[in-house]
């Protein structure tokens, strides 16, 4: 990927070519690989399911581009509950039944963006793309955050975000604690 250039355009994907998965690949296992050992859950998608979201259509991905015409960031983004298998479609669907039947509810998987456009509008410009989106069909999304995460200010720095884009309430809807017990044998 390359690493200069200011930030030119996003545009919405429903399907990426082989090449630019194989680079998001390794930026998404540079950013979330880490969670493996940090997160109860696994918040890490083998190689074969993030392939397979990368090339399936119901998924949207939000790509920040250089002006060179190279990939800087990426954010993916659904309204098809379905195509997401560790949350359940039901939850939601209970409780925004209203959005739900005009297709509404959106699913924020993930955002990465390269070391070389940290610095850039990349980030904001593919968040502002997926806001358009969701302000216009006044939809409800939502995403999950590990608590590791949470810690280090990421449950804020989406509020913020959020929050920048208009009225928006934000909120926490759910929450999984896990719990160990250690057994020193019999005595």
């Amino acid at each position: 990927m390359s690493t200069y250039g200011r930030v030119s355009r996003t545009t919405v994907e429903d399907s990426l070519d082989d090449p630019m998965i194989e680079e998001f690949w390794d930026l998404y296992e540079i950013a979330f690989g880490p969670l493996r050992t940090r997160a109860a859950a696994r918040h890490v998608l083998y190689k074969d399911e993030f392939w397979e979201e990368m090339t399936d259509s119901r998924i949207l991905k939000y790509v920040a581009w250089s002006a060179d015409g190279e990939p800087l960031g990426l954010t993916t983004l659904t309204n098809t509950l379905e195509a997401v298998p560790w949350i359940s479609p039901e939850y939601f669907t209970s409780r925004y039944p209203d959005h739900a039947a005009r297709d509404a509810l959106y699913y924020l998987g993930f955002t990465l963006v390269t070391q070389s456009a940290r610095h850039t509008d990349a980030f904001r410009m593919m968040a502002q793309a997926m806001m358009d989106r969701l302000v216009a069909e006044q939809a409800v999304a939502f995403c999950d955050i590990c608590s590791f995460n949470v810690s280090r200010g990421h449950a804020r720095a989406i509020n913020s975000i959020m929050q920048s884009h208009g009225a928006v309430e934000v909120g926490r809807l759910d929450q999984q604690n896990y719990y160990s017990a250690t057994f020193a044998g019999a005595g």
